[in-house]
């Protein structure tokens, strides 16, 4: 899927799409998806308390206008931070 998009074109997206995030929270947002929406897992993996990344994903949830437990938003976020780098 993510090479019927051009690359550039995708990096706009994603920095459009990212831009109210602060790294921390993007960072948070990343490990969060990538661990399936585990707290606990996510907590570990960054050295935080758990409520610290519970507090993180709904300030990105309300920075990006977006619902979390939609798994198409999860899937646009992910494709999104994958590319937000290029």
């Amino acid at each position: 899927l993510a090479g019927l998009v051009d690359p550039a074109e995708a990096a706009a997206h994603a920095r459009v799409l990212l831009a109210p995030l602060d790294e921390a929270r993007a960072e948070t947002l990343r490990v969060w998806l990538s661990l399936h929406g585990s707290w606990d897992r996510t907590a570990a993996a960054l050295g935080v308390h758990r409520n610290t990344v519970r507090q993180r994903i709904a300030r990105c949830a309300v920075l990006l206008d977006r619902d979390l437990d939609d798994p198409d938003v999860r899937m646009e976020l992910w494709f999104a931070l994958g590319r937000s780098d290029q």
